[in-house]
């Protein structure tokens, strides 16, 4: 009978926490090249099976200098938070226990968990009739979120969209704001309901949807209707203004779905919760727990006020399938059938952190990222393009200065590139670049749990310093 070595168990726990332990540290750049980490890791796929030892520490050595270090508190890029310690763990655990957590009876403890963290998160977020389901991440929240909404809309039109598709059935009107995030165009596009078909909202300077320019939209349309709003822009932060948002939609009878994928968390902050006020009024929302709740990739939580079609539209049963009338079965609330326990890493964050953890979390990012525009901002060639109203800076650089040349600028697109690429590669921090109504930008994103102020200023040093680099060459 074969038995289990635990030993590569412990190697790669040993690797793990050396490579945790250097990671504040180490440049945030990955050294090593593509053709280096293929020499490394690639060739011929070998006859016989190698050791698990070698082939833990092959891999080790390859992710030491592989891998950007956006586990550590200098990564500033795509909203992208650092798996906290008790998050991580737990999913080694998940990975070590291998359930599949789609049915309760092939595994009651994923679905309890589930069931669990489900609670807390309607707690948190004060939405006490949420129906709940853990997907890969928001792109499959928002897929989710709006193949519920579709189903509810067709439904009040007495059409079965679940059985009867899309052929025939009463045209949908989708409106979206200007500055809706892609993620909300894909699942458009898989859900058959077009990427391009959609009606567009202005947004103001910030990103925000104009609301009195929604409520004049929808007085133009008749029949079923979806609205997506924002709490959360990917390049300012700024929040789309639910309530009268939501005022329009009642009016019109139409579904609002809100995709929060980093905004959200903001509803955790007593300072920060008004920034949401009205999401309890949205039908669906859409967030990510891997980004600002800090647990491993992958991770996406959606939210309905509509158990009943939230289930109807991600629900087909089979004969072999036991479904538990007493227990939660999570796949009945998501596209995936075979799936891992997610919602353990988020109950272990969750648990490590409790409510007012998560809190100054939230709280502690947004402060970072005040004081990272005000180091940037005090530069003469540094505009700062946002209203910092939560974790995201929008960077500009000008080289005749902020009253000089106009910040549309060709000379500034250049400058504002040549520093990404510079702070890029000296690997202090790491940033990324935007392209924010017609300019091009920094986008400076806080949201690792273990940033700190020192973390911010020395950053804002080496970003300053490219800045000096860039214009003096």
């Amino acid at each position: 009978m074969n038995k289990l070595d635990p030993s590569p168990f412990i190697q790669a726990a040993k690797h793990a926490a050396d490579y945790l332990d250097s990671i504040a540290d180490r440049s945030v750049v990955a050294i090593a090249s593509a053709a280096e980490l293929r020499g490394a890791l690639g060739g011929p796929l070998p006859d016989a099976g190698e050791d698990p030892a070698a082939i833990i520490d092959r891999l080790a050595a390859a992710a030491a200098t592989g891998t950007t270090a956006s586990q550590g508190p200098r990564y500033f890029g795509f909203v992208t938070g650092g798996a906290m310690p008790a998050a991580a763990a737990a999913d080694w655990l998940v990975s070590a226990w291998d359930q599949n957590a789609g049915i309760y009876v092939l595994s009651p403890f994923a679905s309890v968990v589930e069931d669990v963290v489900s609670g807390w998160i309607r707690d948190l977020l004060d939405l006490p009739d949420a129906s709940i389901g853990f997907v890969t991440g928001c792109q499959m929240a928002n897929f989710t979120a709006l193949a519920t909404a579709r189903h509810y809309v067709l439904e009040q039109t007495g059409w079965d969209v679940e059985a009867n598709g899309l052929i025939g059935a009463p045209p949908i009107d989708v409106v979206v704001s200007d500055e809706s995030h892609y993620t909300i165009f894909n699942a458009l596009k898989y859900l058959g309901l077009g990427a391009a078909r959609v009606r567009r909202v202005p947004a103001d300077a910030q990103g925000r949807m104009r609301a009195g320019a929604l409520a004049e939209m929808l007085a133009q349309t008749s029949g079923p209707c979806i609205v997506t709003a924002q709490a959360g822009n990917v390049n300012t932060g700024a929040f789309d203004p639910i309530e009268p948002i939501a005022d329009a939609c009642a009016a019109r009878g139409a579904w609002l779905h809100v995709d929060g994928a980093f905004g959200l968390w903001a509803k955790a902050s007593p300072s920060r919760a008004h920034l949401v006020a009205g999401i309890g009024r949205a039908d669906s929302i859409a967030t990510d727990a891997h980004k600002w709740l800090n647990v491993p990739y992958d991770c996406g939580i959606v939210l309905t006020r509509h158990r009943d079609a939230h289930r109807a539209a991600m629900t087909l049963q089979a004969p072999y399938i036991e479904s538990s009338d007493a227990q939660r079965d999570p796949h009945e609330y998501v596209p995936e059938e075979s799936r891992r326990g997610r919602a353990v890493t988020v109950y272990a964050a969750l648990a490590a952190l409790g409510r007012n953890g998560l809190g100054a979390l939230i709280d502690r990012c947004c402060h970072h990222a005040r004081h990272m525009a005000e180091l940037l901002g005090a530069h003469p060639h540094v505009r700062i393009l946002n209203d910092v109203v939560l974790n995201q800076v929008l960077v500009r650089v000008e080289p005749e200065g902020r009253s000089g040349e106009s910040p549309d600028g060709a000379d500034a697109d250049k400058a504002t590139r040549a520093v990404i690429t510079a702070v890029q590669k000296e690997g202090t921090c790491w940033l990324g670049g935007t392209t924010w109504h017609g300019m091009a930008a920094i986008r400076v994103s806080v949201s690792n749990w273990s940033t700190t102020e020192a973390d911010i200023e020395r950053s804002a040093q080496a970003i300053l310093k490219a800045v000096d680099t860039v214009l003096s060459s």
